[in-house]
C-alpha cells in the first residue's frame, strides 16, 4: 500500500491545510533565504516551488514523477528531474543554495544525502532547510518512538522521531543561530560549510 506522501491529491490536500495554519507563512520564509542558482531537494508538489520570483534559477528535484506533474502545473517555468537526495546528478560545487522542505524526515540515508549536498554546494554556498523533527518534551519523544513504525508506513516514509538539525551538524555543517527558528517540533535555519562563512557553530 501507498503512503501519504506518495499519493499526489491526498498529500497535496493536507499540505494545503497545514499551509493555511501557518506552514505557508514558513515556506514563503525559506523561499526569500534562497540565492540563485539553486536547487530545491524533494519539491514534492511544488508547494515552495512555486514562491521563488520569476527568474530565479530554481531546478526542482523529486523521486517520485507523479509528484512532479502537479508541481509542473504549480511552476510550469521551473526545470525538474527525477532523483533521490543520496543520488544527485549534478557535478561538484554548482548552486549556490540548496533548500529542502519536510523533505529529510522521508529520505532513507540522510548521512548520504547530506554529503550529496555538501558536494553539489559551491564554497560559501548556503543549505536552507524547513523540517520537522524529534519533539524536544520527554514523553512526546517517546511517543514518537512508539508512533514511528505506523506513522512511518501510513505516510510513506516519514519519520516522527528525526533529529534532522543534529543530522545536519553530525554532516559537518554549521548552523546560523540569528536566522535559526524553532518550536517543539519544527524547525528553520540557514547552514554553512566550515570555512564557507562566519556562521556562529552550533555544533
Amino acid at each position: 500500500m501507498r503512503g501519504i506522501e506518495q499519493i499526489p491529491w491526498l498529500y497535496d490536500g493536507l499540505m494545503a491545510i497545514l499551509d493555511r495554519l501557518g506552514l505557508g507563512a514558513w515556506r514563503a520564509e525559506l523561499a526569500a533565504r534562497a540565492d540563485s542558482p539553486l536547487l530545491e531537494v524533494g519539491c514534492g508538489t511544488g508547494r515552495t516551488l512555486s514562491r521563488y520570483p520569476t527568474g530565479a534559477g530554481v531546478i526542482g528535484l523529486d523521486p517520485d514523477p507523479r509528484m512532479l506533474l502537479r508541481a509542473r502545473r504549480r511552476a510550469p517555468e521551473v526545470p525538474l528531474v527525477i532523483a533521490r537526495a543520496e543520488d544527485l546528478p549534478f557535478r561538484d560545487a554548482c548552486f549556490d543554495t540548496v533548500v529542502c522542505s519536510l523533505v529529510f524526515c522521508s529520505v532513507a540515508d540522510v548521512p548520504r544525502g547530506l554529503s550529496e549536498i555538501r558536494r553539489v554546494l559551491k564554497p560559501g554556498g548556503r543549505l536552507c532547510m524547513l523540517e520537522h523533527v524529534r519533539p524536544r518534551h520527554p514523553l512526546l519523544s517517546r511517543m514518537s518512538d512508539w508512533l514511528q513504525p505506523a506513522w512511518t508506513c501510513l505516510a510513506g516514509g516519514c519519520h516522527p522521531n528525526r533529529d534532522t538539525e543534529a543530522a545536519v551538524v553530525r554532516a559537518g555543517f554549521r548552523i546560523d543561530g540569528e536566522g535559526r527558528r524553532c518550536t517543539s517540533v519544527m524547525r528553520m535555519f540557514t547552514a554553512r560549510l566550515p570555512g564557507s562563512g562566519s556562521l556562529p557553530d552550533r555544533g
